[in-house]
């Protein structure tokens, strides 16, 4: 069990830190950016989600010995052997054109010739207690590809991915649909039934 009041979050993502932070606070939890302490991200070189968000949890908790939590998440389509999966944010490029970066998931899916438009997203939460031992929790929500995308809320494929047993794309949820069901909000319960017991 944690007995650290601090955590670092690896990430320079504000929407994620505050998101955290909300989920934590309860627990007795201070959580801090990585931005803010000055951290640099490492480049993410590992093959699974598992060893991304490993990567980014130990490399916080050696520049600061607290307790480090990170995740890697990504959209995995079964037809496209799990494309883009790590490589979900890259499919954007620098630019971060989520719009291109659905249409690339439409066009391979229609270059496949597949039928099974079955996608999942999935997330990771890796957590570097301050001992330097190391757990990861995984959080997934299965669902199909859409076409073409649909609302505009959420980020990323999100206008595009239907949840099994719902007729609405995660875009057009509200947030709190949403993270009711979402992969990081699954990952982030079995974390806190870990190490907190609820």
């Amino acid at each position: 069990m944690i007995d650290q009041d601090i955590w670092v979050l690896a990430s320079h993502n504000p929407g994620k830190i505050r998101e955290l932070q909300a989920l934590l606070a309860s627990r007795g939890i201070a959580l801090k950016g990585a931005a803010g302490l000055g951290l640099d991200e490492p480049e993410e070189t590992e093959s699974t989600f598992e060893g991304n968000a490993a990567l980014k949890a130990k490399a916080a908790w050696q520049a600061t010995g607290l307790t480090c939590l990170s995740d890697d998440s990504g959209l995995s389509v079964d037809a496209l052997g799990g494309d883009p999966g790590i490589y979900s944010a890259r499919w954007a490029g620098e630019a971060r054109d989520f719009d291109m970066a659905m249409a690339r998931v439409q066009e391979a899916l229609l270059a496949s010739g597949a039928a099974d438009r079955t996608a999942r997203f999935v997330c990771v939460v890796a957590l570097c207690r301050a001992d330097g031992t190391l757990v990861h929790y995984r959080g997934e929500v299965v669902g199909e590809i859409v076409w073409p995308p649909r609302g505009e809320g959420g980020f990323g494929y999100d206008a595009i991915f239907q949840p099994h047993g719902h007729d609405r794309t995660f875009a057009q949820m509200s947030a709190a649909e949403k993270r009711a069901m979402s992969h990081r909000g699954r990952a982030l319960e079995a974390l806190v039934a870990a190490e907190f017991g609820r």
